[in-house]
């Protein structure tokens, strides 16, 4: 990651260890992400890494605290520390660092933490939604900010303001597609992340998933309704595949791989006949290398794209 954070200005010490950190989380529990990730130019990395490893670390906070450990506490702690880092502009957490660094260099809204912390709290207390709305108003903050927060560091060819909608729907097709995946999982856990209501429409309700992950097996009212489900999320990756032509040429290339290798995602789901309770549906790690370096070509064209324009302003500059 040296020539990364080269690349992106970062020298002190401290900060250079704090964003590798980030980029070691991404790693370990984002494959796809951090896959479409080396897509990007070297000096877009580190922002990218660190936005999704402090992601990871709140999340990690939630969902696998230590037997005895206390997560609301230590979430408030996360909380406190990364605004008084946002506010003075630097912080001496390992990971906090990174992501205060990011968020002054690319101007990222401070509401945007706002809204994730706020939907990594209602994981501690809140089991399930009991229609679309209080879905959304958790997918918000556990997703779509994400794609807002990167809309600064991926460049748009426009204003941002155009952009975001459709970053933010990609940020949630994603969640939608994990909710999907990990309904044995998330089970596990206690939460059902999928509209109550909807599910109701089918005769499913919990008990009824609980059967189905106990025996393994879908029952054909819940394979309905997820079905359903599966119907939605594709309609919010079509949304969010429009958006695509508003990043900048360079950053295209990331986004769309990333798009293309979650969204199959989908289709290994639907191959199987929404057979969630048996195994967790995955792109095989062939698929995933033909189409990054597939992605890689256009990235690498996208840039020399890019450096012929840099020289043709510079001489525009130079003689005019």
């Amino acid at each position: 990651m040296t020539g990364a954070l080269d690349a992106a200005g970062i020298t002190e010490p401290r900060l250079r260890e704090a964003y590798v950190r980030c980029r070691r989380l991404n790693a370990e529990h984002g494959r796809t992400y951090y896959l479409a990730t080396r897509l990007l130019t070297k000096a877009q990395r580190p922002a990218v890494h660190a936005l999704y490893g402090f992601a990871r670390f709140a999340d990690d906070i939630v969902d696998s605290a230590p037997p005895g450990s206390d997560p609301a506490r230590r979430l408030e702690a996360l909380s406190a520390e990364l605004f008084a880092g946002l506010d003075s502009g630097r912080s001496d957490d390992p990971v906090l660092a990174a992501v205060v660094d990011t968020a002054g260099r690319y101007g990222i809204r401070r509401d945007l933490f706002t809204a994730f912390l706020d939907s990594m709290r209602m994981d501690l207390t809140v089991t399930g939604y009991a229609d679309r709305a209080a879905l959304d108003r958790y997918v918000h903050g556990s997703a779509e900010v994400i794609g807002l927060q990167m809309l600064p560091v991926l460049g748009t060819v426009g204003e941002q303001a155009e952009a975001a909608p459709y970053a933010a729907a990609l940020g949630k097709a994603f969640q939608l597609t994990n909710f999907l995946r990990d309904v044995a999982e998330d089970l596990d856990r206690g939460r059902v992340y999928l509209p109550a209501d909807e599910l109701a429409a089918f005769g499913v309700d919990r008990d009824l998933l609980l059967w189905c992950h106990r025996h393994g097996r879908t029952d054909p009212r819940v394979r309905a309704a997820l079905a359903a489900q599966h119907a939605t999320t594709r309609e919010v990756y079509a949304y969010a595949r429009a958006g695509i032509d508003r990043l900048h040429p360079v950053s295209r290339p990331c986004i769309a791989t990333a798009l293309v290798l979650y969204s199959e995602i989908l289709d290994r789901i639907e191959a199987a006949e929404f057979a969630v309770f048996a195994h967790r549906a995955r792109v095989g790690r062939a698929r995933r290398v033909r189409l990054a370096l597939s992605g890689l070509a256009r990235a690498m064209w996208a840039r020399r794209g890019r450096r012929a324009a840099d020289l043709t302003a510079a001489a525009t500059e130079r003689w005019a």
